[in-house]
Order: C-alpha cells, then sequence, then structure tokens
C-alpha cells in the first residue's frame, strides 16, 4: 500500500480537522484561508495544540490554530527587517575595512593575499572569492548601482559589490579575512572574532527561514552562541551545565541582536515583540503562553534584557 500523500479539496482538509477534534465554527471561513495560506502550512503548527494520540487538546478552535501561524509570520516579519539592519552594517564595516587596506578595484580588493594565509583554508579562500567573482559577472549588469560603476569607471567597488552579495557569503567572508582585519570588525560590537563568525552564521541561517517562510518560533541552530553575560543577568536555567535558552533558539538571536543593534533600534525590536505576545496570550485560550515561549525557547524574564 502507497503512503504517498494524494491531493485533498477543502472540505476534506476541514474534514480531517475535524476528525482530529479541532473546532470549526465558520467552515466557509476556515475554506478561505486554508485557500488562501495553504493548509500544509497552517498545519504545520498543529502539533502545539495536539496530544500524542495525534488528536487536538480539547476545545481547541480553528482560530487557535490560525493565530499560532499569524503570530509566527508576523515575527518572521519583525526578525527580517532587524536582522537587514545588522546585514547592513556587516557589509558597510567589511566593505570599509578592506577599501581602506587593499584598494577599491576587485584587482585589488580580491587579491588572495589579502586574506588568511592559514594552509588549512587556502581552499576556502579561493571558494569564497569565486563566488564573489561570480556574482559581479551575474549581478553586475542587473543591479543599477553596480551597473552605473561597470559603464562609467569599469570596475565595482566593495561598497557596491556587497549590495548584491548574500548575507551567507558576507559571513563566510568574515571568516576568511586576516586576524588584524576580523578583529577592526568584531571590535566595533565588542566580541572577539570567533564570536562575532558564530553570530553571523546563526543570523544568516535565521535570514533565510524568514524569507523562504519556515516556521520560525520552534527553529533550532546547528550552532551554538557562547555563553555570556545575559545569561548570567538573566539567571537562565542550566541542564547538564548548559543554559536552556538563548544558546540556538530564537532567544539566542535576541542576545545576539542586544549586543549588535543600537539601543534605539533593538528597543523598538522588543516593543514589537511584546506586541505580538500579548496578541496571542489573547488569543490562545487552550494553552498558557508560558507553553508557547518554552517552545520558542524565551526565559519567563525574557523581557528583562532590554
Amino acid at each position: 500500500m502507497s503512503n504517498s500523500k494524494v491531493f485533498k479539496t477543502l472540505d476534506e482538509q476541514v474534514e480531517i480537522l475535524r476528525a482530529k477534534g479541532l473546532i470549526i465554527d465558520d467552515e466557509e471561513e476556515t475554506k478561505g484561508i486554508l485557500l488562501r495560506e495553504n493548509y500544509f502550512f497552517i498545519s504545520g503548527y498543529r502539533h502545539l495544540f495536539m496530544h500524542r494520540e495525534n488528536k487536538f487538546i480539547m476545545g481547541t478552535t480553528f482560530e487557535e490554530l490560525y493565530s499560532m501561524f499569524t503570530f509566527d509570520r508576523n515575527m518572521r516579519n519583525i526578525f527580517f527587517k532587524y536582522i537587514l539592519v545588522i546585514e547592513n552594517n556587516i557589509k558597510s564595516l567589511i566593505s570599509y575595512e578592506l577599501s581602506k587596506k587593499y584598494g577599491f578595484k576587485e584587482k585589488d580588493y580580491l587579491n588572495v593575499d589579502n586574506f588568511t594565509q592559514n594552509p588549512m583554508k587556502v581552499r576556502q579562500v579561493h571558494d569564497i572569492l569565486d563566488k564573489m567573482r561570480r556574482q559581479i559577472k551575474v549581478n553586475g549588469k542587473q543591479h543599477t548601482a553596480t551597473l552605473h560603476y561597470m559603464s562609467n569607471y569599469g570596475y565595482i567597488p566593495l561598497w557596491i559589490l556587497v549590495k548584491v552579495l548574500s548575507f551567507g557569503i558576507v559571513s563566510e567572508l568574515f571568516t576568511i579575512l586576516k586576524d588584524e582585519d576580523q578583529s577592526a570588525i568584531s571590535n566595533f560590537y565588542k566580541v572577539d572574532p570567533q564570536t562575532l563568525a558564530i553570530y553571523l552564521n546563526i543570523l544568516s541561517n535565521y535570514r533565510n527561514l524568514c524569507a523562504h517562510e519556515e516556521v520560525l518560533y520552534d527553529h533550532r541552530t546547528q550552532r551554538s552562541i557562547p555563553d555570556n553575560k545575559y545569561h548570567f543577568e538573566l539567571d537562565i536555567p542550566k541542564e547538564e551545565d548548559e543554559y536552556i535558552y538563548g544558546k540556538n533558539d530564537l532567544f539566542a538571536v535576541i542576545i545576539i541582536l542586544k549586543i549588535m543593534l543600537n539601543e534605539r533600534d533593538f528597543r523598538n525590536l522588543m516593543n514589537e515583540i511584546s506586541y505580538e505576545i500579548d496578541l496571542l496570550s489573547g488569543r490562545i485560550k487552550v494553552l498558557k503562553i508560558e507553553q508557547i515561549l518554552e517552545q520558542i525557547g524565551f526565559p519567563k524574564n525574557w523581557r528583562d534584557i532590554a
């Protein structure tokens, strides 16, 4: 017997949800939402509201399930906006440091001698520089700024090239810089280069997740941020000597943004997140907001980081 998934009509989707114990009061409204938003995407949040036996907690409504979906979407938009601020900052810092030191034409700043001479990273250096050259070829004539420089000057300075580089490439670029160049950039954030490399890697991961509308709230990254004063100050609980929140979850991203954003931007971020959590708290009755915050990786006193 085949396990393949087959197409389900809107009526069948509604019946599947009802059969699992979900309360659907307005069937037409529900079908409209399922058509507009995609059953698969919405059902990605159902495990929060379900017992082990694959049934919804008694009393769970479709409105609650949809509220979780819209909460996650709003959180993605918030985090995406502020990660873009960091992306722009780091591109500006890297392009400034490298242009100041190595020149502003591709043949100068893409010279292999400007990067780490660590024998273990030779291949990585060549790979990343190749990626950057490829971006010049692919995007050079597509973006207004790069096209302007190519047409009028015959080269693209690094502070223009970074506009067409992905955050992923830029975070990789940081890892192949010489030690002194890494230090000059990481000093801006008052962290060491190894820590900044981890921050950029995690931010790049979350940025892509947000950009592609994937489930955000319970996402975990492979890498974890190093313990820092915020874990200690918030007295985050430990298990087997490891902090249980703020290491590779969404709260870790908040800690990173606390360190890398200016005060005003971070305050705005926290206000926007607080608003969404308060809104969700009023819309969900079958779960306590604390249960959802635990899934997100937020400690009970998460607001105290502000």
